[in-house]
């Protein structure tokens, strides 16, 4: 830990720093902060719809875009917000300066795009505030091994953030949002959803992975190996106390924190989505290692798998993977066709994934049970589920993923009644 002063990281996202006014209320924020002792790192994220503006140029010239070049572009939205957050700091009277991700520097991998991170030097961001500057760091990228700008992926400045707290032993990383903690789902859905005030890292890395938005997959991941204690609280509510134990938002912690464990603690759902079904394939041996082999090779992420054989010798593969990476999925498929043999490819991207997430789940039976007969009574279709050990999920059409949540967040008693 960082000793008698509390070091804090303190990320901001795109709604937080969306206007100029915005930035200096988050300026204020920090000010806050290091007025109260605190030595503060902060990492920023592009302005609200920047980063959307940006990839749309990208797509609009070629839906099949150089990954080093879409990289080079959607980069510069942290930048802007960095060096207008510094800029606003030192307004205030606050020693401060930017860094873009290759400055500091993130090393990453080179998976344009949707990168990982390799390490962070935190030498000379300690340096900056021992000598009592503010350091802002452009969250959402590094630096790839041939020196090209690299991103990681959407919703990457969290583990921007998550990663730069552990690089520099903070004492805790705020992750500071439209929302004012982590809730049992969605609370512009279901106004009854309630807010947790501890939820344990398997469980938010279940939630994220699954459709949550309020923190990336990747960055809770990278919390629960290092040990990062985070925090979810909102940009437009009153500044959180210093100290720990006075903390308004919701803490993201180990397992052994948790006092009672509920069955489940929370709905998630995803409508990024997209179902591609491989139909009347050859039934050998090697099958899936010839669809997802080249899948992996670029980059394609996949999810939910579901193989069918028929009594004709044929099989076939339905998965799932984000709207993103239809198109490029598409032409994978298409390039394996004559090793693969198939016959037709479908896809489908109104879909949505709805999952239930809880650590109660290993020892009590009847949740999977739970959901289907919910879900039957609404008369909506389950086309795939998966489980883990404290999650379930399943796929159902678009159209009813919000009346799906609701009649869900009611059977598993989560309504704050």
């Amino acid at each position: 830990m960082s000793g008698s002063a509390p070091r804090i990281v303190m990320k901001f996202g795109g709604t937080s720093v969306g206007d100029l006014d915005r930035i200096r209320a988050v300026a204020e924020r920090v000010k806050k902060q290091k007025d109260a002792g605190c030595d503060v790192l902060v990492v920023v994220s592009a302005m609200a719809g920047e980063t959307n503006r940006l990839v749309g140029f990208c797509q609009s010239l070629s839906p099949l875009h150089d990954p080093k070049e879409y990289d080079s572009i959607v980069a510069t939205g942290e930048q802007v917000t960095s060096g207008l957050l510094a800029i606003a700091l030192q307004k205030l009277g606050v020693p401060s300066r930017s860094f873009a991700g290759w400055q500091v520097p993130i090393l990453t991998d080179s998976a344009h795009g949707k990168a990982s991170l390799d390490s962070i030097d935190g030498a000379k961001l300690l340096g900056c505030m021992a000598e009592g500057m503010v350091p802002v760091v452009a969250g959402f990228q590094g630096v790839a091994p041939d020196g090209r700008v690299s991103t990681l992926g959407r919703g990457g400045s969290d583990t921007s953030a998550v990663a730069l707290a552990a690089a520099i032993k903070a004492d805790r990383c705020d992750i500071y949002t439209d929302v004012d903690g982590i809730y049992t789902t969605d609370p512009r859905i279901v106004p009854k959803a309630r807010k947790l005030d501890k939820i344990t890292y398997e469980e938010m890395l279940e939630l994220a992975s699954v459709g949550a938005k309020v923190l990336q997959t990747r960055s809770v991941g990278l919390a629960m190996r290092e040990g990062v204690r985070v925090q979810v609280l909102s940009s437009f509510a009153d500044g959180p106390a210093v100290m720990e134990g006075h903390l308004p938002g919701s803490l993201v912690v180990d397992e052994d924190e948790i006092v009672e464990k509920k069955l489940v603690t929370g709905i998630a759902y995803s409508r990024d989505e997209a179902k591609l079904s491989v139909r009347r394939i050859p039934d050998r041996p090697g099958i899936a290692a010839a669809i997802f082999g080249p899948m992996s090779e670029a980059h394609v992420n996949v999810d939910m798998i579901v193989q069918s054989t028929g009594a004709d010798g044929t099989t076939n593969m339905t998965f799932t993977t984000s709207k993103s990476d239809l198109p490029q999925a598409i032409n994978v498929l298409e390039s394996v066709r004559d090793s693969v043999q198939y016959e037709e490819l479908a896809t489908d991207p109104d879909i949505v994934k709805i999952s239930v997430v809880g650590t109660g789940m290993r020892s009590h039976a009847g949740v999977a049970s739970t959901m289907f007969r919910t879900l039957s009574e609404r008369s909506i279709n389950i086309q795939a589920i998966s489980t883990s050990e404290i999650k379930i999920s399943v796929l159902v059409a678009a159209e009813y993923a919000e009346l799906a949540v609701r009649a869900l967040h009611t059977a598993y008693g989560l309504d704050n009644v």
